[in-house]
């Protein structure tokens, strides 16, 4: 039983399957993630969120300490009006990191590192 109220434990746990799982998460970026979803009433589809640093390399070019290995980055399938929505609540929210694919928004709330924060990026 998740301890979050619109996201199962299963889709916060690493795909790679480490083992490495929901409770990695930052509870401070579940609680703006949560409070999106709430905000916006549609489902948030998460295809990445937690990366042990093994699986992060494979996947990412960020390395094995990329964003996603903190607990404070997801990627949600979202596409159309919904996008722009979740982007636009996502920047009030004060997320720091915008990355916006075809079928994807990556949110997180990463600190300055390469680039300045808060960032909006394209994939």
């Amino acid at each position: 039983m998740s301890e979050y109220h619109y996201f199962a434990d299963d889709e916060l746990t690493c795909r790679c399957g480490c083992g490495l799982g929901a409770s990695a998460m930052s509870r401070a970026f579940m609680l703006r993630l949560e409070f999106l979803r709430k905000e916006l009433g549609f489902p948030f589809p998460v295809t990445s969120a937690i990366r042990c640093s093994k699986h992060n390399v494979d996947v990412s070019s960020t390395g094995k300490n990329g964003i996603h290995t903190t607990g404070k980055a997801v990627d949600i399938a979202v596409d159309g009006e919904h996008k722009y929505e979740l982007v636009k609540l996502a920047m009030f929210a004060r997320f720091t990191g915008i990355g916006i694919g075809r079928t994807f928004v990556h949110l997180d709330i990463g600190s300055p590192g390469k680039y300045p924060r808060p960032r909006i990026w394209n994939y």
